[in-house]
């Protein structure tokens, strides 16, 4: 048991809203953080459930979106380990505003609405930083409704083709290599569109000589030219 609270104290650590607590504070956290764990495609919470507390991913990575009545799903962020997950809801005492799922086999601490209150008032410098993580929330999701707003599908994915490869894509000698999520739809709610115009564009792409196409796997032949593509560049 020792072992596990070492363990539950290390990952609480790596998190922002606690990066300011002493050794016996976080072990004090710790010995409350229960461990969870979820399968792909496990549902953690669904949007409007009542909020019971917030998760810290340990290990794999989880899906944050919102569902339309008609079943489109607009995914808000994909969070890995050491990301807390439903602050706002345990501060505001509302329900989840959006649905998360485990992406792959995922472990996550789960803190309760009543434990992490407590805490917020005997460390106020915890209440401040959830205002951070909350407002670098809210600055993203800014940025996805002025993608949605003022951008094309193709402008979308040739932005997320240019993220992919800043943050995994590997050098070869016709380009940069990315892998793209498991299927079109995925892509699709991940920019904010439908399966068949990922398709459509991705296609386009390809003839037009941005990009070759193999499965899952795409090449970028040259990250200059896609990004004249953006509006910015125009």
């Amino acid at each position: 048991m020792a072992e596990i609270k070492v363990d539950r104290a290390q990952t609480l650590a790596k998190v922002q809203l606690f990066s300011g607590l002493t050794e016996s504070e976080l072990a004090f956290l710790a010995q409350r953080a229960v461990p969870r764990r979820f399968s792909p495609g496990e549902a953690v919470f669904s949007e409007g459930e009542p909020c019971a507390g917030l998760y810290v991913v340990d290990s794999g990575h989880v899906r944050i979106f919102k569902s339309s009545a008609g079943g489109r799903e607009q995914v808000l962020s994909i969070d890995g380990p050491g990301s807390s997950v439903a602050e706002l809801p345990v501060f505001d005492g509302g329900n989840y505003p959006a649905s998360v799922t485990a992406v792959d086999d995922a472990t996550l601490l789960f803190v309760s609405k009543q434990d992490f209150q407590a805490l917020c008032l005997a460390h106020p410098q915890v209440a401040l930083k959830v205002l951070r993580v909350v407002g670098a929330r809210l600055r993203r999701l800014v940025g996805i409704i002025e993608e949605l707003s003022f951008t094309t599908v193709r402008h979308r994915l040739a932005s997320f083709l240019l993220r992919l490869a800043r943050t995994e894509g590997k050098p070869t000698a016709d380009g940069v290599e990315v892998t793209l999520p498991v299927s079109n739809q995925e892509l699709a709610s991940q920019i904010g569109t439908v399966r068949e115009l990922v398709s459509r564009n991705l296609s386009r792409l390809q003839s037009e000589g941005f990009v070759k196409i193999d499965g899952r796997m795409v090449i970028i032949h040259n990250l200059k030219a896609l990004e004249a593509e953006l509006p910015s560049a125009e």
